[in-house]
Order: C-alpha cells, then sequence, then structure tokens
C-alpha cells in the first residue's frame, strides 16, 4: 500500500541517466537577525551563565556585608536663616533677602560646611588626628603605603590624610525648599558619629562668627587706617586757612571777620546817630518855628521843672487875684504875691530858652556824631572791598575744610562702629537638633546589597548572555533560518522525550512521541507538495538529511524521525546512514560505499527492520575510492532500482562539510533537508553547511528545526 503523499509512477530506471533534478528555485524571504521574541531562547540557553553570574554577585555581596565592619550615621540639623540679625543699623554684613528668598545663599552654605576651616576646626575640637580610624594609621598596608607615598612633615601628613577620610564620611544635604542642613557624619561608632555631626555644626557656628568678626576687624583696619590720612588732610586744610587769613589780615571772631563785625556795629551806630539827629533836628525845627511860645513845645510839656513852674504860676495867679479883691493893689502882700508872679514867670521863660539851646547844642552834637560814623562806615567800607576780594578764596578755603572735616567725622563714627562690631554676631543660624547615636548601622544594608547582587547579577548575566550571544549568533527563529539558507523551514520538532524509542524502527509511539509524528508527516508533505519532478521521473523520491557535524544526534534522530513517520502511514521507506558502518562487528559490513563503487547491488544488502515498513542500507566498507562520474551513475541506478519495492529514500548525510561520499547523492535526490537546533547551532555552521551543499551542485530546499524548550 503506497501513501498519496509518495505516491509516483514506478518504472524502471534506464541503465545511464545523465539527468539530475534541477535546483529549486531560489525563494525570497525577508532578512531576519535577533529578535526580541528570540530573547527567552537566548536566556534560557546561556541561563547557567546567568544564574552563575548573579549567584556570584549575591555571594559576593553576602560575604562583603558579613564580613565588612559595621558604619552608623548620625545627623545634626543646621537652621540658616538669610536674613541676619539687625543688632546694629549701620552693620558691616548689611541684612537683605534676595530675590530667591535666601536659597541661593544657604546653598553656598553647604560647601562652606564642608570647607577646610570648618572640618580643620571641628578635628582639633575632637582630636581626630589621633583617631586611628581617621588619620590613615588603620592598618599595616596604609602604614606601609603612607611611609612609601608619604611626603612633607609627618604631623601635616596626618592632618591631610584626615581631613580627606573626614570629607569620605561626610555629607552635607538640603531639602528641597527649606534652609535646614543636614550634617551626616558616618564612622564605625555611633558615638563617634554623633560627637563629629555635632562637632561640624559647632565648627560651622563658630566659623561663621569668626569670618564675621574678621571682616568687622579688617574693615575697623581699613578704616583706621584711612583716619590718618583724613586726619592730615583736615591739618592741612585749617592750615591752610589760618595761613590765608594772616596773610590777608582777616581776624575772626565767633567765626565771623573782625572787619565785618566793626562794619556790622558802626553801621548798626550809624543807623541809630541819624535816627537821633533826625529826631533832634525836628525838635529844634519845632522850637524854632513856635517862635515867642516855646512853651507850646512837646519839650516844654515833658519837662518836670517846667510842669512845676506852671503849677507855681497858676498858684500865685489865684493868690493875686483873691489878694486884690480882699486887700487892693497896693497892699504889701499884694505887691509880694505879684512879684513873685514875675520871679516865677521869668523862671520859665528862663527855662524854656535853656530847653531851647539845649535842643541846639543835642542836634549839633548829634549831626557831628552820624557825620564822624558816616566818615567812619566810608573808610571801612572801602577797606571790606578789598577783604571782600579776599574772602572769596577763604570762603572755598572753609568749605574744603567743612567737606574735609565732614568726611574724617564720618570716618571716625564709622571707625567706632565696626570697632564695637567685632564683638557682635549677627549670624541667624543656630542647631536645632544635635546628632544622637544611631541605633541601627547604616552600612553594609546586608538585604539591600543581597537583593541589589542578585538582581544586578541576573542583568549583568542577561547582558553577557547577550553579547555572547551576538558575538556567536545561533540558529533563533525559523525567519532566521529561511533568510539564512533562502530556503522554507518545512517544521520545528520537539526535543527528544526520554520515553520516545526512535531506534530500531516500529513499534508503538509513545504518547510523547505522537506530536513529533505529525510535524514530521507534515513536513514530508510540504516537501513534496511543491515538488519539481519530471512527470513519469523514474527515480523514488528521495530526501537527503543533513547539518552541522555537532548536530548528528539531532539529525540522525530526524532522520529516523521522517523514515519513520512515512512507514507509519504504509509507505515502503528505505532509509541509508551514511555514517553507519552497518552492523556492530569490527569488520564493515557491505553498504553504500560498495554499490556506489558498483560491486553490490543495493537489494542485496538492503534489510528491513523487524516488524517495519523500513529497509536499512548502512555505509558500506570504505576500502577503496571512486570517481564522481561513477558514484552518480551507480547513485541513479540504485534510485531507479528502489522506485521498484519503495516509495521513499531518506537519506542520513552526516556532515556534507566532512562528508565527501555523499556528494553522488546531493546530486540526485529530491529534497535536501537542513537540520539544525534552535539557540544552539551556532549560524556560521548553518552557513557553512550550506556553502557546501552548494559546493556540491545543489542548494537547501528546506530544513527542520529542534526546539530543546519545547
Amino acid at each position: 500500500m503506497q501513501s498519496s503523499l509518495l505516491s509516483l509512477p514506478q518504472q524502471h530506471a534506464p541503465e545511464v541517466m545523465q539527468y539530475a533534478p534541477e535546483p529549486p528555485l531560489a525563494a525570497s524571504y525577508p532578512s531576519s537577525t535577533v529578535e526580541l521574541g528570540d530573547l527567552k531562547r537566548i536566556l534560557v540557553r546561556r541561563r547557567f551563565l546567568i544564574l552563575a553570574t548573579a549567584a556570584l554577585l549575591t555571594l559576593g555581596a553576602l560575604l562583603y556585608g558579613l564580613f565588612t565592619p559595621a558604619l552608623y550615621s548620625s545627623v545634626a540639623e543646621i537652621i540658616v536663616d538669610p536674613q541676619d540679625l539687625q543688632v546694629v543699623t549701620n552693620d558691616v554684613n548689611p541684612s537683605r533677602v534676595p530675590p530667591d528668598g535666601g536659597i541661593t545663599m544657604v546653598e553656598s552654605q553647604v560647601a562652606v560646611v564642608q570647607s577646610s576651616g570648618v572640618l580643620l576646626r571641628a578635628i582639633a575640637a575632637t582630636n581626630l588626628t589621633e583617631d586611628p580610624e581617621f588619620n590613615g594609621q588603620g592598618g599595616l598596608l596604609s602604614r606601609l603605603l603612607g611611609g612609601v607615598l608619604g611626603s612633607g612633615s609627618a604631623e601635616t601628613d596626618k592632618a591631610g590624610k584626615t581631613l580627606d577620610a573626614l570629607r569620605r564620611r561626610l555629607a552635607v544635604k538640603r531639602a528641597d525648599k527649606v534652609l535646614v542642613l543636614d550634617v551626616i557624619v558616618t564612622a564605625k561608632s555611633a558615638d563617634k558619629a554623633a560627637k563629629l555631626a555635632n562637632a561640624i555644626a559647632q565648627a560651622y557656628l563658630a566659623d561663621q562668627a569668626s569670618a564675621r568678626a574678621k571682616m568687622a576687624t579688617d574693615a575697623s583696619d581699613s578704616i583706621t587706617a584711612r583716619l590718618d590720612e583724613q586726619r592730615k588732610r583736615v591739618q592741612r586744610a585749617e592750615n591752610a586757612v589760618e595761613a590765608y587769613r594772616s596773610a590777608n589780615n582777616m581776624v575772626m571772631a565767633a567765626g565771623n571777620l573782625v572787619s565785618d563785625q566793626e562794619l556790622t556795629e558802626i553801621n548798626t551806630q550809624l543807623a541809630a546817630a541819624q535816627s537821633r539827629t533826625a529826631t533832634l533836628k525836628a525838635q529844634v525845627d519845632q522850637l524854632r518855628r513856635s517862635g515867642g511860645a516855646p512853651d507850646a513845645t512837646s519839650e516844654a510839656m515833658r519837662s518836670a521843672v517846667i510842669s512845676s513852674l506852671r503849677a507855681q504860676e497858676a498858684t500865685l495867679v489865684d493868690q493875686v487875684s483873691q489878694l486884690g479883691t480882699e486887700l487892693g493893689p497896693r497892699h504889701p502882700s499884694m505887691m509880694a504875691a505879684q512879684q513873685q508872679l514875675r520871679d516865677t514867670r521869668a523862671l520859665i521863660a528862663r527855662e524854656l530858652g535853656r530847653i531851647a539851646a539845649a535842643a541846639e547844642t543835642d542836634y549839633e552834637r548829634a549831626l557831628a556824631n552820624q557825620q564822624a560814623l558816616e566818615a567812619k562806615v566810608a573808610g571801612m567800607k572801602s577797606k571790606s572791598l578789598d577783604t571782600d576780594q579776599a574772602s572769596v578764596k577763604l570762603r572755598e578755603l572753609q568749605r574744603d575744610l567743612e567737606a574735609v572735616r565732614s568726611v574724617y567725622a564720618t570716618y571716625l563714627q564709622r571707625a567706632q562702629e565696626t570697632r564695637e562690631q567685632v564683638n557682635v554676631d549677627s549670624t541667624n543660624a543656630r542647631i536645632i537638633s544635635d546628632a544622637m547615636p544611631a541605633l541601627k548601622k547604616s552600612w553594609p544594608p546586608l538585604l539591600l546589597l543581597v537583593f541589589g547582587a542578585f538582581f544586578g547579577g541576573l542583568g549583568l548575566g542577561t547582558g553577557m548572555a547577550l553579547i555572547a550571544e551576538y558575538s556567536s549568533p545561533t540558529v533563533l527563529s525559523s525567519a532566521q533560518m529561511q533568510s539564512a539558507i533562502d530556503a522554507p523551514v518545512v517544521g520545528v520538532l520537539p526535543a527528544k522525550s526520554a520515553r520516545r524509542r526512535w531506534w530500531p524502527f516500529g513499534g508503538a509511539a509513545a504518547p510523547a512521541g505522537q506530536k513529533m509524528d505529525a510535524v514530521a508527516g507534515l513536513a514530508l508533505r510540504r516537501l513534496f507538495s511543491s515538488s519539481r519532478r519530471p512527470p513519469n521521473w523514474p527515480l523514488v523520491p528521495s530526501i537527503l538529511v543533513t547539518s552541522a557535524p555537532e548536530d548528528a544526534a539531532q539529525r540522525g534522530r530526524v532522520a529516523r524521525l521522517l523514515a519513520n513517520a512515512a512507514a507509519a502511514r504504509g509507505s515502503r521507506v528505505l532509509f541509508i546512514d551514511t555514517n553507519n558502518a552497518g552492523g556492530s562487528q569490527k569488520e564493515p559490513q557491505p553498504g553504500l560505499l560498495d554499490v556506489l563503487r558498483g560491486e553490490y547491488a543495493f537489494e542485496a544488502l538492503s534489510q528491513y527492520a523487524p516488524g517495519s515498513n523500513v529497509a536499512l542500507l548502512g555505509k558500506g566498507r570504505p576500502k577503496a575510492a571512486f570517481s564522481e562520474a561513477q558514484g552518480v551513475y551507480f547513485t541513479q541506478h540504485m534510485l531507479a532500482q528502489a522506485s521498484r519495492n519503495f516509495e521513499l529514500v531518506v537519506v542520513d548525510g552526516g556532515a556534507l562539510a566532512d562528508n565527501l561520499n555523499a556528494s553522488p547523492l546531493v546530486a540526485m535526490v529530491d529534497e535536501i533537508v537542513l537540520v539544525a537546533t534552535l539557540n544552539a547551532t551556532p549560524m556560521r555552521d548553518v552557513t557553512a553547511a550550506s556553502q557546501a551543499i552548494s559546493v556540491m551542485g545543489r542548494l537547501p530546499t528546506g530544513a527542520l528545526l529542534v526546539d530543546e524548550a519545547a
């Protein structure tokens, strides 16, 4: 019974045939390289490298965590207010808040805390240069390296090493949008870490106070140094003013020139004299106008003597009138009273004359005084004009003097202020949280290290696996195989099951092998469904299975699987193994090579396996070589004869690059199937096998892949 897959007309082959099947037309397949979907195959194949890398890193991290001395971290917190304390109004360090709220200024304090000045203060305060953990004298290797590489004095070298060690153990951080600095110190002792953190915080505050005091001292010294120069400038200006006054006879009193003061006083006297003269002249003019009645003048009215005499006159007039009525005009009393009246009136007249004469005299004296003062003022005015010309430069010198005095006074006041600010700390920074000894170690974090090393090892191992894969790529997918050999992949077989019995042929297939049988059957159908065999071609359908040398086991398995799959469907199959000598005897049995040399007919050598439709033909005895033409002739003859009893010939052609005896078979078989193992067969071996087939005049017509992960 023949299989529908392999049913072809069975005819006798001619004695000699020069025709060989044409090479298959080249198909166009898209080029393919390693794709993301192939990553699983790479990782599975190189899992031992990945796991070993992860295990080594994890073990190293574990050993490091177990044997590394524990470190403890303590934190001291410092708040820095960008607006300093306003202790004095005119401070050397003005308190101004930047537009960014002081964030930039506080951020710069991070570098200040880590500066050498602050750290050296902390080192001196804690005597850290004597601590072996920080002074570089902790181990024998450190001492040896220090002796070989060290330079400079021992104390300087020790201080430098301590400073470098402290910097490595120090971290100063500022959280976002806050003005608080975290001073973090790590040491082997929790108490030591807390002590150092507090010492650095205190050293920072002391450094800031010292820096501000130094700034105030420098400013005071600078201003004081300028005071001597300013004092000399004042002295020079004063000497210039005094010398100019002396040269120009410009005597000063109460800040003004004496000549100016005299001129002012004389002007005042002249004004008073002119007023008095005018008043006296008015009196004289009045007296002169009164003529015979000077008693009507205001001076007479104001005179006490005149008033007394007028009163006496009025009394005597009354007395005379009374006596004239009582005693008569001739009475002595009457005559005495009249005489008294006449005497009183004479006294009044003399007094009025004296008043008029006095007024004239006062007027003349006032006029003379006025004229004298006017003459004196005229003389002083002439002298003042000369003085005013000299005063122009004097005022200029005085202005210079006042300006220099003002600058000198400002310098003197500022020097006193800055001198007082030396002892005033206006820094608005303070420690808000002292460092406390840590309860848990900060390094090494064993769990984190182990997890990090494990996953880092997985990542590193994956990277190494990918690098190894890209440096020596293997067959990863059907598309990649098709692109490499320019032929279709007709099937992907799962890996060999431990329960599957492949040899000898026959027997019931285990359930695990049913899938492989189905794949092999479909592969046969794909191979011959597009066959280019001429009609009534007399040779039996044939398949040659080849592979790279390292895939020999998979190649033999696939060849037997194809033969067994065809036999399971009722086809009689001839299985030719070019790698098997044909028996377990020490002396090789006759086989394929004997047939190709024409020494034996293959019907005499082929043997059916017990209980199977598969006949076997071994490699034979490689005792003598044969020519290419001879091998092709007898191959045609063998395939023609085989068509009488078989529907399919399956040839395990071995690695064609190493098996030149299979060259006649390559020229005459219908299909050449290249076997490769996914994620195991190097692409260079696939290329070498394909090139070997090409050298023999053919191209691969298909490929079968073995998936070890299936």
